[in-house]
């Protein structure tokens, strides 16, 4: 079995002492917080009996500061394995596509399609694609990885009148944005998009690889070309433990 990185009892890189002017709990959670940016991922951090000693505070508080900073994915737990610095996590532009996103980062964007029918554009959806009632819409659902590691469902309609031909595409495979981009000359322009914190329903959790009462982001978007016209509507589950979003804009 191979060793961790680190011993958790190695005290080396936390101060002597916790100042007495601000509250234990804070000073705790900034340690941690300096701990999983100096030290490698993987690396195991010490134990909370050894800080709850070192410190000479309640174990109880230290639990607690620990869990916010596995909540905030900066550390995660191992059964049997103590607490440790997580992998960076992988950052979505909300003004760019998930594959590149992935790829200006040196990882390798994956997906598993899920669901791909046409189906005819009900009153609700044809007026989220700014289309005529009937049109025909391709109903895409994608697992989405990064290096292997599942990252969201993506779930998005897009209209089959502005896109011909695109339901024969292998999605699998191809990146949607860079084939509408490629096919039919789509620049994507401003993006509108609602996000919710929520717990994943079982399946979503299951396909996650992830408990499921661990919240998800559910974003809820319609991005535009650069013309104005809508080029899909979705509603997608992104993991928020290994996930941010950075929305990018404009003011005016």
């Amino acid at each position: 079995m191979a060793r961790p990185r680190n011993n958790p009892g190695d005290l080396a890189e936390l101060p002597t002492e916790l100042r007495s002017d601000r509250p234990k709990g804070d000073q705790i959670r900034e340690i941690l917080e300096r701990l999983t940016r100096r030290l490698t991922a993987g690396t195991v951090l010490p134990s909370e009996r050894v800080l709850a000693e070192h410190f000479g505070v309640a174990r109880m508080t230290v639990r607690q500061e620990v869990d916010r900073v596995v909540a905030e994915g900066l550390a995660a737990r191992r059964p049997g394995g103590g607490t440790f610095v997580a992998e960076p996590r992988p950052n979505r532009m909300l003004t760019s596509s998930f594959s590149q996103d992935m790829r200006a980062r040196g990882i390798t964007p994956g997906a598993k399609v899920l669901e791909h029918r046409v189906e005819s554009a009900g009153q609700t959806l044809a007026g989220e694609l700014e289309e005529p009632l009937g049109t025909p819409v391709l109903h895409l659902v994608r697992l989405r990885t990064a290096d292997g590691e599942p990252m969201a469902i993506e779930r998005t309609n897009l209209s089959l009148r502005r896109y011909p031909g695109l339901e024969t595409l292998n999605f699998a495979e191809l990146s949607l944005y860079d084939e509408l981009s490629a096919r039919w000359g789509v620049s994507l322009g401003m993006v509108s998009a609602s996000i919710v914190a929520s717990a994943p329903s079982e399946a979503d959790a299951d396909l996650l690889g992830i408990d499921s009462t661990t919240p998800c982001l559910i974003i809820t978007s319609a991005p535009r070309t650069a013309s104005g016209e809508v080029i899909e509507f979705g509603r997608s589950t992104y993991r928020s433990d290994r996930y941010d979003i950075t929305v990018a804009y404009r003011a005016t």
